[in-house]
């Protein structure tokens, strides 16, 4: 057996190749607020939250005006966007819903509630919270029993700031 990862090791950031960077910058920075922090010309885009230098890059490298991957095939599942509190996820799914952004779909994990979506490029977004881990549902030995439970969004939608 290897030694495990060291325990504060965490994914830094994601790097999408995508068919329309202005596209692509509108949803991420448009939709869901994340900052433009530099361009690489035409070509390449890198956006972050709180300053961090950046949480997700774009780029048309190797796809300017590509499809999707059909479906069906390997490949990137979905980037999962992880939120400090319930009200920052409200105001996620605020943002969405005002542009009119399909979900789909929304779950409670019962360690994490999580909405799912689509970019524009097709890649699968999960935006979610985490509960603290002394509410995390466990069995009488103490195992973790994770779950997938509908989310209801009208009650999540009425914790979002008000603007």
């Amino acid at each position: 057996m290897t030694n495990p990862i060291h325990p504060q090791a965490r994914i830094g950031h994601v790097h999408l190749k995508v068919a329309d960077l202005e596209r692509a910058i509108t949803f991420y920075q448009g939709v869901l607020g994340f900052e433009l922090q530099q361009r690489l010309g035409h070509h390449a885009a890198f956006l972050g939250a709180g300053g961090y230098h950046h949480h997700i890059g774009l780029n048309t490298w190797e796809s300017k005006g590509g499809n999707p991957p059909p479906h069906g095939t390997t490949g990137l599942y979905h980037t999962a966007f992880l939120y400090p509190d319930r009200a920052s996820l409200a105001d996620a799914l605020r943002r969405i819903v005002e542009a009119g952004i399909p979900l789909e779909g929304a779950a409670d994990h019962g360690v994490s509630e999580a909405i799912y979506l689509r970019d524009p490029d097709g890649n699968g977004v999960e935006l979610y919270r985490d509960r603290p881990e002394a509410d995390w549902p466990r069995d009488a030995e103490g195992n973790l029993q994770m779950g997938t439970e509908p989310l209801d969004l009208q009650a999540l939608l009425a914790e979002a700031p008000q603007l």
